[in-house]
C-alpha cells in the first residue's frame, strides 16, 4: 500500500468522525478488525489491501492528531479560506485540507511540498476542479504564512 492509498484511508476516517462524531481510537479499532476490514474491499477497491503496520501507525498519527487538533485546524481553515464561511465548504474537502495541515504542523518528516500535492491529487478524486483550485490555494497560503520552511 502506498502512502497516497493510506492519507486517503485516513481522509475518510476524519470525513467519518466529522459526520458522526466518535472517538479516533473506536473508530480506529473498528475499522482495521479484520473481519469489518475485509468486508470493505468487496465494496471499495480502496480496502483491497490492509495497512502494514507502519502504514497504520501513520493513519493513526493522523487521526488521533487531527482529532486533538480540529479547533486549530477548523481556525486555519476558516482564516484562510478567504470570503468563504466554514460551513460551506464541504466535509471532504475540510478533510481533506486538515490532513495536508496537521503533515504540515505536526509531521516534519513529511515535506511540505508532498503534503499539498498529495492533497491536491486526492481532492481531484473527490472534488470539482473549482475546489480542488481552492483547496491548493489554501494549503499554499498556509504554509507561507505559517510556516516558516515555505513549499
Amino acid at each position: 500500500m502506498k502512502r497516497s492509498v493510506a492519507r486517503e484511508i485516513a481522509v475518510r476516517l476524519c470525513f467519518a468522525i466529522s459526520e458522526n462524531p466518535s472517538d479516533p481510537k473506536e473508530l480506529l479499532s473498528r475499522t482495521f478488525d479484520e473481519q469489518y476490514y475485509n468486508s470493505l474491499k468487496e465494496e471499495d477497491e480502496l480496502y483491497v489491501s490492509k495497512p502494514n503496520k507502519k502504514q497504520l501507525d501513520y493513519i493513526t498519527r493522523l487521526i488521533t492528531g487531527i482529532s486533538e487538533h480540529s479547533v486549530e485546524l477548523d481556525g486555519y481553515i476558516e482564516k484562510y479560506a478567504v470570503g468563504w464561511k466554514f460551513g460551506r465548504i464541504s466535509r471532504t474537502a475540510v478533510a481533506i485540507m486538515k490532513l495536508a495541515m496537521y503533515e504540515i504542523l505536526y509531521m516534519p518528516d513529511i515535506p511540505n511540498g508532498a503534503s499539498i500535492n498529495d492533497a491536491v491529487e486526492l481532492a481531484k478524486q473527490y472534488e470539482p476542479p473549482e475546489t480542488v483550485s481552492f483547496i491548493n490555494g489554501i494549503l499554499g497560503s498556509f504554509t507561507r504564512k505559517e510556516v516558516d520552511n515555505s513549499y
